[in-house]
């Protein structure tokens, strides 16, 4: 009998859909696809990787309780719900795993109501401002976690 690689799941908040296309001084020119293929290939057989993309908060907040007992860390990079979703704040208070909250601009060195995050709290760590390195990050962090 062998053992099965823990669930992870990654999250991609509202308008990372376009990434690539939406602001690539800012956000880099590489696709959601792309930084998800990074993950996985980052994460390796440390885990196995469901990702959910949406533009729409109820979305991801199933998402998250349907991890709950299932799966065994969370990554979410909420995009501008980062700053006032506390319906995904409260969600990912529930999650019994390690949270990593992810972003590819730095918040800090943008604008001020960019400053605020409601993830932040209930997160185990944050990795930010690291562009293209963010995912390969964070599946690092998730692998040390989990180890």
């Amino acid at each position: 009998m062998t053992d099965a690689a823990p669930v992870v799941l990654l999250l991609s908040g509202c308008n990372l859909n376009l990434l690539g296309e939406r602001e690539p001084e800012i956000y880099g020119t590489a696709t959601l696809a792309d930084h998800v293929a990074a993950f996985v290939d980052e994460l390796g057989a440390a885990g196995t990787v469901e990702h959910v993309q949406s533009n729409h908060e109820g979305v991801l907040i199933d998402a998250i309780h349907g991890a709950r007992g299932r799966c065994a860390a969370l990554v979410i990079n909420p995009g501008a719900f980062t700053h006032y979703a506390w319906g995904l704040h409260d969600a990912l208070a529930a999650f019994s795993g390690p949270i990593v909250e992810l972003h590819l601009s730095n918040p800090h060195r943008r604008e001020a109501w960019r400053h605020t995050s409601v993830v932040s709290p209930v997160a185990t760590g944050i990795i930010g401002g690291f562009g293209d390195h963010g995912y390969r990050l964070a599946a690092r962090a998730i692998k040390e976690l989990l180890a």
